[in-house]
């Protein structure tokens, strides 16, 4: 396989790889962890332990533990505080751990700005959602949201697997729309706030 192509599949399954972390953080994690220990997946040196039995059990039970807390009402909208700057580190993490083979400034950057960027986005965007959930629904359709979120974690984890170049391209459309939504949404509940009242107009 040439060089070239092999950079673009390793960028493009990192970047789809972190889409999924947008969704999930653990579960590209955990499918990440059970394909580089069946050797379906070759990971880059310093990331060779994310292959380990250990490390598959840790994002198993990971995994387990995050799906079920977004299922826990009012801690869903917490957890969004706290996993949007993780989903970004994570993004970048996964996208570093395919991407060893360029030069470590190219790779750094390739990981950071679209490895961390989409996932990032994708969260800001999917925090976007479920607050419109909790709002308009009171949360009762928040669920629905985390059942998206989790299928989709997996979807994307699993496409980029086996059609990296696809899933590329389907987490920079995501990416896209999720960055609208989540502008559309924080405009909506956050950007308009009343103007304060002066004393001349108050008269």
């Amino acid at each position: 396989m040439p060089e070239t192509l092999e950079t673009i599949i390793a960028i493009s399954l990192g970047i789809g790889l972190a889409a999924a972390c947008g969704f999930r953080i653990f579960v590209p994690m955990f499918v990440i962890s059970i394909c580089a220990n069946a050797d379906w997946l070759s990971l880059s040196e310093s990331f060779e332990w994310v292959g380990s039995p250990a490390a598959m059990i840790a994002f198993g039970v990971a995994t387990v533990l995050e799906i079920g807390a977004y299922y826990v009402p009012w801690l869903d909208n917490l957890l969004d505080t706290i996993a949007t700057p993780a989903a970004a580190i994570a993004g970048v993490l996964v996208t570093a751990a395919f991407v060893s083979d360029m030069h470590p400034l190219l790779a750094w950057s390739v990981s950071i700005i679209a490895g961390g960027g989409v996932a990032g986005t994708i969260k800001t965007g999917m925090a976007g959602i479920r607050i419109g959930s909790t709002t308009t629904t009171a949360g009762v359709a928040n669920p629905v949201v985390s059942t998206f979120e989790s299928v989709s974690a997996l979807s994307m984890s699993l496409l980029s697997i086996i059609v990296p170049i696809a899933a590329a391209i389907l987490a920079l459309i995501l990416t896209a729309v999720l960055l609208r939504f989540a502008f559309i949404i924080w405009r909506r509940f956050y950007g308009s706030q009343p103007k304060p009242i002066t004393e001349e107009a108050s008269r």
